[in-house]
């Protein structure tokens, strides 16, 4: 079944190119020192006045690329990097993780965000509210209140956390009851915080934070998906990876049960989100029907060719092993009393003792058997044995042609005379098989549980048998593993022949690898794309037994059998990863995402899928409320916020809720786990909000108290990043 058949397809959007950003006016703030509000996240910056309706939203990278044509440095920000190919190469954003390090980055953002608000006076007559990250490093505070009063003259400047702030602007609102307690979790680009929260201060000496984001998310989505997709034909980019975890990742309230259900291929199929990549499709080469024509009968002349060469080796091949089995037959007959002379015969014909020698008869024998046996089947039978009149005359008889005839009768000869014995064999193998028939069918009546039990027993032993020439298959694929090592041993000690002196080597004597019946077991295990004949033999004895279980025991369905055992697996690869025929171009450009969508979701709360050494959400939430007596607790548990944008992915409230539940009292009421409205916008406007009231001015750092301090040193308030210890 096609994807068609079943789900949507989504497209991956195509790169659009920015639009023109057209400069506010600085008229109506000129004089006013109007608050200036800026968001510094680690994915987008969110700047303006606090009395805006609304803020700027530019992604925070800068890029400092030379045009080609003026060969000139232009500086681009936000989504005009995009506009140049070249540019994304340099691009560079003032956060290295969760930590502000490039202040170069910084500094060309903020020139950019302050000539968008059309500010044109020499200084930013205007007291600045500027986010940063929880426990952020005194290093970048410093660093960043030098370039805020040294560089752009701010008179004041004042540091909060993104967290509180959006907690403030959602519970602040006249149709919001206000709320002081609350437990707040934000999702950032490259950490995850839990801050609590109790009338209405951060304690943020109990804060913790794992370092895990979207970020992370991204990475470990694109790695799955090149670990599913190898040999994928576009290359899938970060900026597709991060759309794809927004618009089809989701959180399941109970993982391993979500995986438990995607063990039945509807499940699989129903949960598949595909996505359609572009593609090219290559115009076909149209050849006219005289063409095809001429193609046709050259391939069928070639196939013929081809035929009667494959048929004349095999004669020749077959002629071969018949004449090594009489040379070693009559060699075992005339066997010497005498023991050193029989030991010393041995080892000149390259057998160490009597049951290497009765080892290559019976397989040379066996060998035989097979090749009569294909040789004879599809025949019919000969009225009469064709006559050879060249193989008495001698060779000084006949001429440059009659040599060559002489030589095809024998073949010919050969040939008939081995068929000949191949069609006995058959008929005697034919008795024999009716024998075993009939003596089968006797124990199947006089003990049919034992018979039923001994048959299904062979059919495990041949399934294991099977399964572990796949698993030896699998770990040839993969270089570092134990089987593929000793392949590349047996290879090298094969280049190492120490049959052929080195002298010989050197001067190109003929390679002796295949002189003795050893190296077709070696040649078998470095050979990893020829199908054995144990396996052949394995297959087509499974099915009788598998005919004659299915015939005579009501007990053995077809359920049971391997091909429904295959293919109940194979429903379930094909179902995470469809195969489709080759040549399809818009196909193999597809990806199937199914059970990512869950998994990469819940590496938030189980980091170690991900390689990473960290505690999950539900870890960190336990640790938090561990530290506050009964009462406080129960006042943290009533509210829960979540904000940053991952908390708009579906399913995560009430996983946060199936993760809080276990570790709190059954009598402790756990409200509702509510989410921001705008986690893009939320923390800018709660900002602005507190901008415009009188305490703003009381916890600004105003440049005296940075040149008396220092840039490190900030107001204790219950927005900022202060330790409430109390």
């Amino acid at each position: 079944m096609s994807a068609e058949e079943y789900l949507p397809i989504y497209h991956v959007p195509a790169p659009t190119l920015p639009t023109v950003v057209p400069f506010d006016s600085y008229d109506a703030y000129r004089g006013h020192y109007t608050p200036l509000i800026i968001d510094n996240g680690a994915s987008h910056i969110r700047f303006g006045f606090s009395l805006d309706s609304k803020p700027h939203v530019a992604p925070n990278v800068v890029a400092r690329y030379k045009e080609r044509k003026s060969n000139q440095f232009v500086l681009l920000f936000g989504n005009g990097v995009d506009a140049e190919s070249g540019a994304k190469g340099q691009t560079r954003t003032p956060w290295e993780g969760d930590v502000l390090l490039n202040f170069d980055a910084l500094e060309h953002a903020l020139d950019c965000a302050f000539i968008t608000l059309g500010i044109d006076a020499p200084t930013i007559e205007h007291p600045v509210l500027m986010t940063e990250r929880l426990a952020s490093p005194l290093h970048s505070r410093a660093l960043t209140s030098e370039l805020m009063f040294e560089q752009y003259g701010v008179p004041s400047l004042t540091y909060c956390v993104d967290a509180l702030m959006s907690f403030y602007y959602r519970y602040d609102q006249p149709q919001t009851p206000f709320v002081t307690d609350g437990l707040v979790i934000s999702f950032n680009t490259a950490s995850t915080s839990v801050i609590p929260v109790l009338g209405g201060k951060g304690i943020l000496s109990q804060a913790k934070r794992i370092p895990w984001g979207t970020l992370q998310c991204t990475e470990y989505l694109l790695k799955l998906i090149q670990l599913k997709y190898h040999s994928f034909p576009t290359r899938v980019t970060n900026t597709q990876a991060s759309w794809m975890l927004h618009s089809f990742c989701k959180f399941a309230p109970d993982y391993q049960s979500a995986l438990r259900s995607l063990q039945d291929p509807y499940a699989m199929r129903a949960g598949a989100r595909v996505i359609q990549f572009p593609f090219t499709v290559q115009a076909a080469e149209e050849k006219t029907e005289d063409e095809l024509a001429r193609i046709a009968e050259r391939r069928k002349e070639q196939g013929k060719k081809l035929q009667e060469i494959a048929a004349r080796n095999r004669t020749e091949k077959l002629v071969q092993k018949e004449n090594d089995l009489q040379y070693l037959l009559n060699l075992r007959e005339n066997r010497s009393d005498n023991k050193r002379e029989w030991q010393n015969a041995l080892l000149d014909e390259g057998f160490e003792d009597d049951a290497a020698l009765d080892e290559t008869i019976k397989k040379l024998e066996q060998d035989l058997k097979k090749a009569r046996k294909k040789e004879v089947e599809g025949q019919d039978e000969p009225t009469e044995e064709p006559t050879f009149t060249l193989i008495d005359v001698p060779d000084a008889d006949l001429d440059e042609d009659g040599l060559k005839e002489k030589k095809k009768q024998k073949l010919l000869k050969a040939g008939f005379e081995a068929r000949a014995r191949a069609r006995r064999e058959k008929e005697k193998e034919r008795e024999e098989r009716e024998a075993e028939e009939r003596r089968e069918e006797e124990e199947r009546e006089n003990d049919f549980k034992g018979w039923a039990g001994r048959l299904r027993r062979d059919q495990e032993a041949i399934m294991n048998r099977i399964k572990e020439r796949e698993r030896r298959k699998a770990a040839l694929s993969d270089r570092k593993s134990a089987v593929a090592q000793a392949r590349m041993k047996n290879i090298a000690s094969l280049a190492a022949d120490d049959r052929v002196p080195k002298k010989k080597r050197k001067a190109g004597a003929e390679d002796m690898f295949g002189a003795n019946d050893e190296d077709w077991a070696i040649y078998r295990k470095i050979n990893t794309a020829a199908l054995s004949s144990d396996e052949e033999d394995d297959i087509q004895q499974l099915r009788v037994i598998e005919g004659k279980l299915l015939v005579h025991d009501p007990t053995f369905t077809t359920e049971d059998t391997h091909a429904s055992r295959t293919a109940a697996r194979s429903a379930l690869l094909s179902s995470f990863r469809p195969q489709y025929p080759p040549g399809d171009a818009a196909g193999a450009a597809r990806i199937h995402l199914n059970a990512e969508r869950w998994r990469v979701c819940e590496t938030y709360f189980a980091p170690s899928m991900a390689g990473i050494d960290a505690a999950g959400i539900g870890e960190v939430l336990q640790t938090v409320l561990a530290r506050f007596p009964q009462d406080e607790k129960a006042r943290l548990v009533k509210n829960v916020f979540l904000t940053g944008c991952p908390s708009q992915f579906p399913g995560l409230p009430d996983r946060i809720y199936s993760a809080l539940r276990p570790i709190l009292p059954p009598e402790m009421h756990l409200g509702s786990v509510q989410c921001a409205q705008d986690p893009l916008r939320d923390a800018w406007r709660g900002m602005a909000a507190f901008a415009n009231k009188g305490e703003f001015r009381k916890v600004a750092i105003t440049r005296t108290d940075y040149e008396e301090l220092g840039g490190e040193w900030i107001k204790k308030w219950w927005g900022g990043n202060w330790n409430y210890a109390e």
